[in-house]
């Protein structure tokens, strides 16, 4: 009599789900998400995104309430953007120690301390009238030297407000060297910087231009990468942390999880990942006529965001997914 094989069948593994939760690869925890949230300069209510479903451009009084909700949610952090009231050619707004952002920040530490890690955006395009991140040449170009000043006072200013983490996103050349010799020099070495380290040119920023009142002509491709280049990822990777990034990030997530994932392979600082508007906005879109399973739909990404190879995850989503996880 022969020997007998056994059947191979990996269908054991998931016949419940208390053995489906056993030995799944990749968990999900609120402590790796960041919520992203906007304040607006001027405004006495919260107003609505239209192209983001339930997502809205805060008050003062608002986002402190909504520090609060992620910090009981048991969040990682919070990136906060601000919308001045009065935009300029040269983004004046931001280097302005009471600039909407800089309010933003001192309230929020204020609020939740260090119960979260208090981030903000540094780029010029919510606050430069022609809406580009960064100065303007003569010729109509981005300067990227003029703007890296730019962005070593933005860098000051809000680690004086009380930041603990800065976001260059701006993609000039030589940005995260020139924001950490600034921090340094103020006294802020404790400060960390998140490397924007691959941000494409990517339509799926769509509905954030909304979000910020970009006042955006053109395109942003003479700076952002182009979305067919991968190998140019890995060199942008290879010269934050050259220069002094603490964390880098792939932006966005879900259309570019092969990026993420080669960067994640190499990077020896913790590797973050953002779920974007138009991300966001096609979930809400779909579960909104009925054709995706919403819940579900918000798991899946994220988990997919984290299984590609990402330590954090900034999600709109950041809050009810966390909640979601706890049950």
């Amino acid at each position: 009599m022969g020997v007998q094989i056994p059947v191979v069948r990996p269908r054991r593994l998931r016949t419940t789900p208390a053995v489906r939760r056993l030995v799944a690869e990749t968990r999900l925890h609120p402590a790796e998400l960041i919520l992203p949230l906007f304040v607006r300069e001027g405004i006495t209510s919260p107003v609505p995104i239209s192209s983001m479903p339930g997502i809205v451009q805060h008050t003062r009084d608002t986002l402190r309430k909504a520090a609060v909700e992620a910090a009981e949610a048991g969040l990682g952090g919070l990136m906060l953007f601000g919308i001045p009231a009065v935009q300029d050619a040269v983004g004046s707004e931001g280097t302005n120690p009471e600039g909407i952002l800089q309010q933003a920040i001192r309230d929020v530490v204020a609020e939740v301390g260090d119960q979260l890690v208090i981030m903000s955006d540094l780029c010029l395009d919510e606050y430069t009238d022609h809406g580009h991140c960064g100065v303007l040449a003569e010729d109509g170009s981005v300067d990227n030297d003029a703007t890296l000043v730019r962005y070593a006072e933005m860098a000051v200013v809000q680690a004086d407000a009380g930041v603990h983490m800065v976001g260059p996103s701006g993609m000039m050349d030589g940005q995260i060297a020139v924001v950490r010799e600034a921090l340094d020099q103020a006294g802020h070495q404790d400060v960390a910087v998140l490397a924007y380290t691959a941000k494409y040119a990517s339509a799926f920023f769509g509905p954030f231009r909304e979000a910020v009142g970009s006042s955006l002509r053109g395109d942003r491709r003479s700076y952002q990468q182009d979305p067919a280049n991968a190998r140019e990822a890995l060199r942008e990777l290879e010269l934050d942390l050259a220069e002094g990034a603490d964390l880098v990030m792939v932006k966005p997530a879900m259309a570019y999880l092969d990026i993420l994932r080669q960067v994640a392979d190499v990077s020896p600082v913790p590797v973050a990942a953002y779920q974007v508007s138009g991300e966001y906005a096609m979930v809400e879109a779909a579960a909104a006529n009925g054709w995706i399973d919403r819940e579900r739909a918000i798991m899946e990404t994220l988990t997919s965001i984290r299984r590609a190879g990402a330590d954090q995850v900034l999600t709109y989503w950041a809050v009810e997914a966390a909640r979601m996880l706890r049950g």
